[in-house]
């Protein structure tokens, strides 16, 4: 295609996803000229909805479920709300499906999810109850680059915990199998092996933001984010450009500024030969994580889950017990796959019937492999969603398969299938993708994606911290 011409621009943002978004808006708040480049023919990036397996069926191509963004310390100060964004809370983040037909809730309320707990409610409140006390001051710390810690003392108190496994803090606070599952499925979302010392750290965020705020779901599809960010921007003045491939960074006209929502696999292809030698190795050092294998499914009816408390909560976690999400999350780690993957598994349309026809619903699963795996994992995961809700299959009415593969090409920034922009190790998180952060070798070049601290996850922080070291340094 002819790419239009661009007039004189303060900055040029590549990559329309979240983080690049909220970059060019925090620039634009400051009163820069901001042009969005985006090679895909809809903004986006992970945050995009459409009707991928039936007419009338709306589903959620990558993201679908956004504590990050409803808490965002960022994201959560922008009028969204007045650009068309709605959210929806179910009554509880988090349902944990047993073998023996119960279940144990993730509630949006403390009181009742340590009620839920038994014997193991005490121990729940006393690792949970003070951090969701001070959840915005935790968020405000986490969510900001490690080597600039803020709330110290906060921190420091979180460390402790943070720092250590799932299994760990699993079999020390808990006596209960019900307890442990609970807490390794919340901490499986980390994508890492539940014994690698500060995998705890997502899962006590995550606990932490259901039990203050809850794990909403945007009205209308994940679209509809996008579509508030959008708007937003482009009522500051700034423009998305859509269609437009950057191949190199020599392509782009004259700027004060460039920031790239891109991974450094991307970032090296458009530099090329500029980089420095030393930094491009580093940036070749770079380790992708584990990858997501996600089935939609256009449904006749309601999941019948076996537990019916399953169909208060947004998200479902598959794998009954502690051993057996360890278990998968570490052979994935390991390059193999487990026959019972733990799945991470919504059916939106119970809280949001807008996005299937009248009676009908959608439903999404997915569960981790191996970076680039090229093997076929629907039976497995759809016996997986068998085994707590019998009768499962029968009403299914299409369903759209996305392995890696389908991932990398819907979005390049999902190398191999990595959903995280890279293995969220201590190392990758503390400097990533080098200690550099959003800085490059290159003047006015600046990275701002999930590469970038604080990492995965829909906040958009990445692209905030980011364009408040352009704004320093311009």
């Amino acid at each position: 295609m002819n790419k239009p011409e661009i007039s004189k621009t303060d900055a040029i943002v590549v990559g329309a996803g979240p983080n690049g978004l909220a970059a060019a808006i925090r620039l634009a708040q400051a009163g820069w000229s901001v042009v969005v480049l985006e090679s895909a023919s809809t903004p986006g990036g992970g945050v995009r909805s459409g009707e991928i397996t039936l007419p009338g069926f709306s589903h959620d191509i990558c993201s679908s479920i956004y504590p990050m963004a409803a808490c965002s310390p960022y994201l959560s100060t922008l009028p969204l709300q007045e650009h068309g964004l709605q959210w929806v809370f179910p009554p509880a983040a988090v349902a944990h499906p047993f073998d023996d037909g119960t279940a144990v809730l993730l509630s949006n309320s403390l009181k009742d999810t340590v009620d839920g707990l038994g014997r193991d409610g005490q121990a729940y409140q006393d690792l949970i109850g003070k951090l969701a006390e001070h959840w915005r001051e935790l968020l405000h710390a986490v969510l900001a680059p490690m080597t600039s810690p803020r709330k110290p003392l906060l921190m420091a108190s979180f460390g402790l915990r943070a720092l250590r496994s799932v299994r760990a803090i699993a079999r020390a606070h808990f006596q209960t199998e019900r307890a442990r599952g609970l807490f390794a499925g919340i901490g499986g979302h980390a994508m890492l092996p539940l014994e690698m010392l500060s995998s705890a750290a997502p899962a006590l965020v995550l606990a932490t933001i259901a039990q203050a705020v809850g794990w909403p779901i945007a009205r209308g599809g994940s679209s509809r984010l996008t579509s508030a960010l959008l708007s937003y921007l482009k009522s500051l003045g700034g423009q998305v450009i859509t269609g437009w491939h950057v191949g190199s960074l020599d392509e782009l006209p004259p700027a004060r500024a460039v920031l790239l929502d891109v991974t450094p696999r991307q970032f090296l292809n458009m530099a090329g030969s500029r980089l420095p030698a030393a930094y491009g190795r580093k940036l070749q050092r770079y380790r992708y994580g584990m990858a997501a294998y996600k089935i939609d499914w256009a449904l006749s009816e309601p999941v019948p889950w076996t537990a019916r408390e399953v169909r208060s909560a947004g998200t479902v976690h598959l794998g009954a017990s502690l051993d057996e999400i360890s278990d998968s999350e570490r052979r994935v780690w390991n390059g193999d796959v487990s026959e019972r993957p733990y799945v991470l598994f919504s059916q939106p349309t119970l809280f949001d019937p807008t996005r299937a026809p009248a009676g009908r619903h959608t439903a999404w699963g997915y569960c981790h492999v191996p970076n680039g795996y090229k093997g076929n994992m629907v039976d497995r995961i759809e016996r997986q969603v068998e085994r707590f809700a019998p009768g499962f299959r029968e009403c299914i009415l299409a369903r759209s398969v996305m392995g890696p593969a389908e991932l990398e090409q819907h979005n390049p920034n999902l190398v191999g299938g990595d959903i995280g922009g890279g293995a969220p190790t201590l190392g990758q998180l503390v400097f990533r993708p080098t200690a550099r952060l959003y800085g490059t070798p290159l003047k006015g070049v600046y990275l701002c994606s999930s590469s970038t601290p604080p990492g995965p996850g829909v906040h958009g922080m990445c692209g905030y911290f980011a364009a408040e070291m352009a704004l320093r340094k311009s």
